[in-house]
């Protein structure tokens, strides 16, 4: 990798707002404390209030919890967009620019054919895409 990772030229990304990454099967939108607690302020809770009714523990980790379908709690079908955008997790933030979907040209293609702003709009130059990706390792 002398010259640089596969997308050393950078990547094409403009979110389409679609919601399509807060939906569909069941996953895990990982939070540490710190946005938890941001979290917790953004909607006008106590951390403890906040986690009871929207945190769930996987193991010795948390996730946000899902409604039944599988879409993320902070996810309005209505208007098909985000209730806590501005305070949303790095995982949320950082999409799609994970080491998953940059592992290879076949990964990032996999990922543009799930997610209409993949490959679409502003060039994300090599390092905005590597400042995001070290954030978060899914």
């Amino acid at each position: 990798m002398a010259d640089g990772p596969w997308y050393k030229d950078g990547l094409k990304f403009t979110c389409s707002q679609c919601g399509d990454c807060c939906t569909g099967a069941p996953g895990f939108v990982w939070v540490n404390a710190e946005e938890i607690a941001a979290l917790a302020k953004f909607r006008e809770l106590s951390v403890e209030e906040f986690e009871s009714k929207y945190v769930r523990k996987v193991g010795i980790r948390k996730s946000l919890v899902e409604f039944p379908n599988g879409d993320c709690v902070f996810f309005d079908g209505d208007t098909r967009g985000c209730t806590v955008y501005s305070a949303r997790p790095r995982q949320c933030r950082t999409w799609p620019f994970w080491d998953s979907n940059l592992s290879s040209p076949a990964a990032w293609k996999s990922t543009c054919e799930v997610c209409p702003g993949s490959g679409q709009g502003t060039l994300v130059p090599l390092e905005e895409i590597r400042r995001q990706a070290a954030q978060i390792r899914v």
